[in-house]
């Protein structure tokens, strides 16, 4: 008990040193697996950490190629790669988003909103060139029948594999990043709900060997989303200026009738055409063996119109929001102006030609009443 009481008043134990030095304890444990790589007693574990795992030789016909299936040890891979995340998460932070915000003097709320934008902007760019190399480098771009034909994709190109367990990495990496960085409460089950969301998906698209078009789809998304939180940088910078926003709305509505459609393809139409299959456990589609009978299908593919349908509804509910309040503005900005043109022209002086009028009588200049003009009698 003695020793828990001086652990938890260490400096090394409290709150504020976890929160400012994360990012160099997370530096630490890496360069620590890159040193274990320098010894051969060691150097086996250490791969553990850096390398997917699970490798198999598939015969083609061309060869050998090497690919790879999902496993236990994935998640020593991916226990790396959170702390790598958590090293970038802070040099984007540090030498990029806090000198911008320095500049802008941004209020506590917009402030936040900023380094969430910022953070999110360099990860779905990063993410968008990298899916994109990916999707075209292994033709499922120019060959759409690949996303569905050969089902269950148990085996994987290593970039392939890698970019999801990246991917995993990064948005379970997000959960501490809440307690790191000093989240506002108000903005928690937002964030919660997100990162929530792009695990399902990513870990659900992995597990049932739906890597192909977990690819397509996580293309799309990020596209989308890069726009809009890029709307938003630019908004923080200049209110007026909102033109990207307008821009991400088409790419939104855009990404989202692919999505739809690309499930209902190869979810409704491509995977009925492979659905008798052997189980085989120790092939690895244990979880596709399940998933791909007709009832699990059309289960899953109806949640996933009923998702993309209320997103959809609150995407309009937004926009009809965003448009009546401009319209409220510019209503409002016209009846002001109009308002400052009456009180500028009631202020300019009349001219008369002589005198002014007072209680509907004409008066002279210097305040006397003109004299009255007799008329001669006839």
């Amino acid at each position: 008990m003695a020793f828990r009481r001086r652990a938890k008043s260490h400096p090394l134990f409290s709150q504020e040193f976890l929160i400012h030095n994360h990012a160099d304890i997370g530096f630490c444990l890496v360069l620590s697996v890159f040193i274990a790589l320098m010894f051969e007693v060691t150097a086996k574990t250490a791969f553990l950490f850096i390398l997917p795992q699970y490798n198999v030789s598939v015969p083609t016909a061309d060869g050998e190629l090497v690919q790879y299936h999902y496993g236990l040890k994935d998640l020593v891979t991916i226990l790396f790669y959170i702390f790598i995340a958590i090293i970038l998460h802070a040099v984007v932070q540090e030498y990029a988003l806090d000198k911008i915000n320095r500049r802008l003097h941004l209020s506590k709320v917009k402030h936040s909103k900023f380094n969430e934008s910022g953070q999110l902007v360099a990860f779905h760019l990063t993410s968008l060139i990298w899916c994109l190399y990916v999707v075209v480098t292994e033709g499922y771009i120019s060959n759409p029948r690949s996303l569905w034909e050969n089902y269950p994709h148990v085996y994987l190109p290593f970039q392939v594999k890698f970019f999801y367990l990246c991917q995993l990495a990064y948005w379970l990496h997000a959960l501490p990043e809440l307690y790191f960085q000093k989240v506002r409460k108000e903005d928690i089950p937002r964030q919660l709900q997100c990162i929530a969301l792009y695990l399902a998906h990513i870990a659900g698209a992995y597990l049932l060997n739906l890597s192909r078009l977990g690819l397509i789809l996580l293309l799309l998304q990020y596209l989308a989303e890069f726009f809009f939180h890029m709307a938003r940088l630019v908004y923080f910078t200049d209110e007026n200026n909102e033109k990207l926003f307008n821009v991400w709305a088409v790419v939104f509505v855009v990404t989202r009738l692919f999505t739809l459609t690309l499930y209902i393809l190869v979810i409704g139409f491509g995977l009925p055409r492979v659905e008798n299959q052997a189980l085989e456990p120790e092939r690895g589609n244990l979880f596709s063996f399940l998933f791909n009978n007709i009832l699990f299908r059309m289960s899953v593919l109806l949640l996933v119109c009923l998702f993309q349908a209320s997103v959809m509804w609150r995407f309009i509910h937004f926009q009809l929001r965003r448009w009546r309040e401009y319209w409220h503005e510019q209503s409002s900005r016209k009846r002001a102006a109009a308002a400052t043109a009456g009180a500028k022209q009631q202020a300019k002086p009349l001219k008369r030609d002589s005198g002014y009028h007072e209680n509907g009588v004409v008066k002279a200049e210097n305040g006397t009443s003109p004299r009255t003009k007799k008329l001669k009698s006839p």
